[in-house]
């Protein structure tokens, strides 16, 4: 695996903070073999560590992809997962707006939680969200916020790709 926009940006934000790769796992509950793997480019990271590393460094998630819109296999799963930021390379506002495409099945993942808040709109397929373990569908043109705060996680359950709206804020 070759370093990625998430490694060099990874590496670069950690060392402005002036963090060890100890200290940046103490902060993410994440490993510190694993962040250096991440910033050495021999690892992917899921949505679950790159919204934790994104919290610990208080930045949004489009950070880690700045220089480009759009980023297929970001977490290492090219035929499960788009992302496309739409951020316009924005950087200190308060929300991070993102596309996302999940291809049927993509139900692999645990909930997570960060600070802020999450809103989701769908505009094709049905996506399953849990919240604080309890799951709902939204069809398309529906939506739902919640506190980040929570136990969280999106599913494609069905047989058709789901494309959704995601915007999460910072909470200062």
């Amino acid at each position: 695996m070759a370093e990625s926009p998430i490694s060099s940006t990874l590496k670069k934000l950690r060392k402005e903070r002036k963090l060890t790769l100890k200290e940046l796992a103490e902060r993410t509950d994440v490993s510190i073999s694993f962040l250096s793997q991440v910033e050495r480019g021999k690892s992917g990271v899921t949505l679950e560590s790159l919204r934790k590393i994104a919290d610990a460094l208080n930045v949004a998630p489009s950070a880690f992809f700045s220089g480009s819109t759009e980023h297929d296999d970001w977490a290492g799963r090219l035929e499960l997962f788009h992302y496309k930021d739409l951020s316009e390379g924005i950087q200190e506002a308060d929300f991070s707006p993102i596309l996302v495409t999940l291809q049927p099945g993509e139900n692999k993942g645990s909930a997570f939680s960060h600070n802020g808040y999450e809103f989701l709109f769908v505009t094709e397929g049905v996506l399953t969200v849990e919240v604080d373990g309890k799951q709902s569908e939204l069809a398309p043109q529906q939506s739902t916020m919640f506190d980040a705060r929570k136990k969280h996680y999106w599913f494609n359950l069905t047989d058709q790709p789901v494309r959704f709206l995601v915007v999460s804020s910072k909470m200062k």
